[in-house]
């Protein structure tokens, strides 16, 4: 399982290790795996029930090197390494948050999940449900999603929709550096189970970064960028490409507005609607595949609340519904790109 590239888990170690000993107030350079590092150790500095468990988190420092470090720091007490077995050792983190703990699982991809499935639907979502309200679940649940890595289609999945749909989750989708370090402190201190997706390309994304001005809400979608022709709504791995998208369309004079959704569920009806409202048009851009996706079920919810204000029919930009190839040129192929979204873009604006 360990198989993943991982020649870039190290990167910018002088970041790292002036991180070390704690987290700085200021802004810093920083990259997404150690904003997410940063997280990570400020939650096991601050509650002794916070644990982080999973395969290779600690002498290996994690697949993507994420935890790499918190071994030395923390001790194999709270940094766990455990057996090739997502169903035990989800589990045991269902059991753990039943104990009072506050347990960090990570998975290592969003494929390996499927191993857990039945821990993470059948008990995780259900227990406080079916116990009456008695036995709630503060377990957060790590794991790298998406493709354009060239880890072909066992390890390139998209499956966040998947999770999206099962009441009893809270799935989140951390896109930017900020909601990297600032969304795991709320995540748990949520009595529900909480699954974040950190899409494998963003790793290596770099910025600046600053204390949370504010705490960061879990079920707010953010405008990333203000306009007033097309609102482009996406999360993950696709805002970079979405970004850019805009970026293009405002050289070509149309204004992009463009919505990060950040939380999956719950969806944030609100800032989609309140923005498809000002714009008239809507592109959903989602790597998952198109046929049931978390794309239909945005593209739904305008058409049930904002049907009227739309000039022209709801565009989704998604996968090819294909596995997904290794070689790089059918890869990219396969996903949504920056000239699909302009297109479609171009497409509702007419």
């Amino acid at each position: 399982m360990t198989a993943v590239n991982v020649n870039d888990r190290t990167a910018t170690e002088k970041a790292e290790t002036a991180s070390r000993s704690g987290t700085s107030a200021a802004p810093h350079k920083t990259t997404y795996r150690e904003a997410l590092r940063e997280a990570l150790r400020e939650a096991l500095n601050t509650d002794g029930r916070v644990f982080l468990m999973g395969e290779d988190v600690g002498a290996y420092g994690g697949c993507f090197g994420v935890s790499l470090g918190l071994l030395e720091e923390f001790g194999p007490e709270r940094i766990r390494d455990t057996p090739l077995s997502e169903s035990a050792f989800v589990g045991a983190g269902i059991g753990a948050a039943l104990a009072g703990m506050r347990p960090i699982v990570e998975i290592m991809t969003v494929n390996f999940s499927l191993l857990a499935l039945d821990q993470i639907l059948n008990n995780a979502a259900t227990l406080l449900h079916m116990s009456g309200g008695q036995l709630p679940v503060p377990l957060v649940i790590r794991m790298t999603t998406g493709a354009g890595r060239q880890l072909a289609a066992q390890h390139s999945h998209s499956l966040e929709g998947w999770y999206a749909h099962i009441p009893g989750l809270r799935v989140l989708a951390p896109a930017t550096i900020e909601d990297a370090r600032h969304m795991l402190a709320p995540a748990l201190a949520d009595p529900d189970p909480v699954l974040i997706f950190e899409h494998g390309t963003l790793y290596n994304a770099s910025g600046e970064l600053g204390p949370a001005a504010e705490p960061l809400p879990l079920d707010r979608a953010a405008i990333r960028r203000t306009g007033t022709d097309v609102t482009l709504i996406t999360y993950g791995g696709s805002l970079p490409k979405t970004l850019a998208a805009a970026d293009e369309l405002a050289a070509a004079g149309i204004s992009a507005e463009v919505v990060d959704l950040r939380s999956l569920r719950p969806l944030d009806d609100t800032t989609i609607i309140d923005s498809v409202v000002r714009t008239h048009r809507a592109v959903v851009v989602d790597e998952a595949w198109r046929t049931g996706s978390l794309a239909a079920e945005v593209s739904a919810r305008i058409g049930e609340q904002a049907f009227y204000s739309l000039d022209a029919r709801v565009r989704r930009v998604c996968s090819a519904e294909v596995p997904i190839p290794y070689a790089r040129e059918l890869e990219a192929a396969a996903l949504p790109q920056v000239a699909d979204i302009v297109t479609a873009a171009r497409e509702a604006v007419g």
